[in-house]
């Protein structure tokens, strides 16, 4: 199967961007199957049911979503109507929707999607994402079940989102990073076959501070004081993400490229 992953989308450049530029990559890289973490896609803060729509009719078979989950409340009503949109598997255990789902993709090939998001320096005490991801992976075996499986490691350290693609080497077909909004250039196939990416980066503007525009964040570095609200950046986005090609019958990666396509930072693709 040909995969393609795109890290948080951010704000209206980078909705902008997966419009564009989304529909073309899907037709010209012939894939199957495209997830695309939508956390950040209104305002920077969230998802609205209006911009996933967006996101799925551009050609998104499945959208991830992250600690912002619900901070559009309409999301709270319709990750339960639309099954393509996976919330983290250890989020509060009475949120909405659900953290893994298998899809079918081109052919009647099977593939599971799992987001779960990490524990270190985060915010919030969230459940423990390896025995979330063990209980998942152990009902759906890689190359058996499913034809192809993917996990949104949705974290701040580098250190977590490595130690859960190793937890999940051999189990998952890619483990990709998302959350910080910078892409990391360790993307590679660990011994077992799994594909790993320590962050995907976003698909926003990377004149920017992580996506936002840059006077309020630096206001803040520079003096400690607030001034205003954090506004996502309007120029060009570049498409941040991973793609990757596996075996239908093992489930394992066999090629892994990283994703980089318009805005600021250089070009990059299978």
């Amino acid at each position: 199967m040909r995969i393609l992953f795109l890290g948080d989308v951010m704000g209206r450049a980078g909705r902008a961007a997966i419009t564009e530029r989304l529909p073309g990559l899907r037709a010209a890289w012939k894939l199957d199957f495209v997830v695309v973490n939508g956390e950040n896609a209104t305002h920077g803060v969230g998802l609205s049911a209006d911009h996933a729509k967006g996101i799925f009719e551009a050609g998104a078979d499945c959208v991830t979503l992250g600690d912002h989950a619900f901070d559009q409340s309409d999301m709270l009503r319709y990750v339960d109507q639309e099954p393509r949109i996976i919330r983290p598997i250890n989020y509060a255990k009475t949120a909405p929707g659900v953290g893994a789902r298998v899809f079918t993709a081109a052919g009647g090939k099977k593939v599971l999607v799992a987001q779960v998001l990490g524990q270190v320096f985060m915010k919030r005490p969230f459940d423990d994402p390896f025995s979330a991801l063990d209980a998942v992976l152990s009902k759906h075996p890689r190359g058996g079940m499913v034809q192809a499986s993917l996990i949104d490691i949705h974290a701040e350290a580098t250190s977590e989102k490595m130690g859960v693609a190793h937890f999940c080497d051999g189990r998952a077909s890619i483990v990709v990073g998302t959350h910080t909004h910078v892409p990391t250039a360790d993307a590679r196939i660990l011994p077992g076959g799994t594909a790993a990416l320590s962050d995907a980066g976003m698909c926003g503007d990377y004149n920017s501070v992580i996506g936002m525009k840059k006077d309020e964040p630096m206001r803040r570095f520079i003096s400690g004081m607030s001034k205003g609200r954090f506004e996502p950046a309007a120029g060009e986005a570049t498409l941040s993400g991973l793609y990757v090609e596996t075996d239908d019958r093992t489930g394992a990666a066999t090629r892994v490229e990283m994703v980089r396509q318009g805005g600021l930072l250089p070009p990059a693709g299978p």
